[in-house]
């Protein structure tokens, strides 16, 4: 960073005004022009302090620039500018926000190198950070560390504690133990606790003694929140309960607890596995007039639903609907819309949605591949079935290219297709390709092109003719003999 100045400043810069400005500027690298061109003003005398440079440092890691971010630590060193702890916790926010827990941690231990000592604050940050990243070896030591150098209990810890112990089904019952124990220690278990242990048993498949747990927290005087009713939404739909899930979906309302896309998005889901996709439908206009946006689960389990009910008109409905919302859809939204046609026997406009894809840029990828594979060998295959060899071909050649696998009994299809119709170098090239990509072509693939062969009336009036010849030369003459 650095600069002369791009901007016209008062006579006397202020902290607060770079601040100020910085903060409402959208783009970062604007941003930064505005923080270079302050310091730029040496004649005004002018510094920056920690409010700007932590502003800056803010700036600069919502867009993910780390470097430029870490940069301005080292400056705000040289230059002997107090550094706050806020502004290293806006450093391991960012990091935890991309999934780099140990970045996280690093910047945590280079606090004290800065003179800053980590408060309770940023242990307890930092903690949260490593169990939501699923660290949770690293996590219970740094836990251990926090207490080792006299970080005290609290509810806030504690409770991120239980969320750790509560992602594995072996330490759910450690889990159990702390929450009973958290009184004792004079932590008295808030809202928050109570959903994580209702979250944890509903994923371990346990709902009765979930609901149990709901029961005794509004004894307590714990309101659930809407992410409790959800976990609780969701357990329910795993176990079949679809009934009793659509009844604390209408208890929320009655409590005026505001259902969320992720609610309703757990609901449609149970909903659409159990084969009640018309009602999830009903769910869907719900959620939209309560001014709830569908994300892309909400409406990947809309159409993976409706595919499994048959309904595909309402399907493509959805799928409109979602590209309307600049929603793109995925390999595995396609393949549910294609094995639909598919199912209907309408493999023309199976090979429409191929081609979307293409065009829309989704390729095959290491979680995709075997997906890809199976439509577009399933497309082809019902092409040459259904009368359309020329599109049949057009899919292969272009599996060929993009490196897609093709069956063995594709290849058994194209050739027999082809021969069929007496396109015998269509066919003769498929079996070179055949061979190349190490298939080996059945018998009954070589009779189709010997049979196409037949068929040709040049080449069996030249085999008749050479049929009677030979029996002419060798038959009759033994016969007069």
């Amino acid at each position: 960073m650095g600069g002369k100045s791009m901007f016209k400043w008062p006579k006397q810069i202020t902290p607060s005004l770079v601040e100020k400005l910085i903060r409402a500027e959208k783009d970062v690298q604007k941003a930064t022009l505005i923080f270079d061109s302050g310091t730029a003003e040496y004649v005004n005398g002018f510094r920056h302090d920690h409010n700007t440079f932590g502003a800056m440092i803010s700036k600069l890691v919502s867009a993910n620039q780390f470097r430029p971010a870490e940069e301005l630590l080292n400056r705000m060193k040289e230059e002997k500018c107090s550094i706050t702890e806020d502004i290293f916790l806006s450093l391991c926010r960012a990091f935890g926000r991309v999934h780099r827990p140990l970045d996280a941690i690093r910047v945590f231990n280079k606090m004290e190198e800065f003179q800053c000592k980590p408060s309770e604050k940023s242990y307890i940050t930092v903690f949260a950070i490593l169990v939501e990243e699923n660290q949770l070896k690293m996590a219970i030591k740094f836990y251990r560390h926090m207490r080792g150098v006299g970080i005290p209990p609290c509810v806030a810890s504690l409770n991120v504690l239980i969320k750790a112990l509560c992602k594995n089904s072996g330490t759910m019952e450690a889990a159990f133990r702390i929450f009973r124990e958290m009184p004792n220690r004079g932590c008295t278990p808030d809202s928050y606790t109570y959903g994580t242990l209702i979250n944890g048993l509903c994923r371990l498949g346990k709902v009765g003694e979930a609901k149990e747990l709901l029961k005794e927290m509004e004894t307590k005087g714990c309101l659930p929140s809407v992410v409790t009713y959800t976990s609780l939404i969701h357990g329910l739909c795993q176990s079949g309960s679809l009934d009793e899930a659509v009844g604390l979906l209408e208890e929320m309302k009655i409590r005026e607890i505001e259902p969320n896309v992720f609610t309703y998005s757990a609901l449609m889901d149970g909903l659409c596995k159990g084969g009640r996709s018309s009602q999830a439908m009903e769910l869907l206009e719900m959620m939209i007039s309560k001014r709830h946006r569908p994300n892309m689960i909400t409406y990947s389990t809309l159409i993976h639903g409706l595919c499994k009910d048959g309904k595909l008109r309402e399907a493509l409905e959805i799928l409109d609907r979602m590209k309307l919302h600049g929603l793109k859809p995925d390999a595995g939204l396609y393949g549910k819309i294609i094995s639909g046609f598919c199912d209907i026997c309408k493999f023309q406009e199976a090979a429409n949605f191929l081609d979307e894809m293409v065009l829309g840029g989704i390729s095959p990828n290491r979680l995709t591949w075997s997906l890809h594979v199976k439509i577009y060998n399933m497309v082809v295959q019902g092409l040459c079935t259904n009368g359309d060899p020329n599109r049949a071909f057009q899919l292969y050649l272009s599996m060929r290219t993009r490196g897609i696998s093709i069956d063995t009994g594709t290849f058994d299809f194209l050739i027999k297709c082809f021969s069929k119709r007496g396109d015998l170098h269509k066919a003769a090239r498929i079996i070179d390709e055949m061979v190349i990509d190490g298939c080996l072509p059945t018998e009954g693939t070589w009779s189709a092109v010997f049979g196409g062969f037949w068929d040709r009336r040049k080449v069996r009036e030249d085999a008749e003719f050479l049929q009677d010849k030979l029996m002419s030369e060798f038959v009759e003459p033994e016969l007069q003999f």
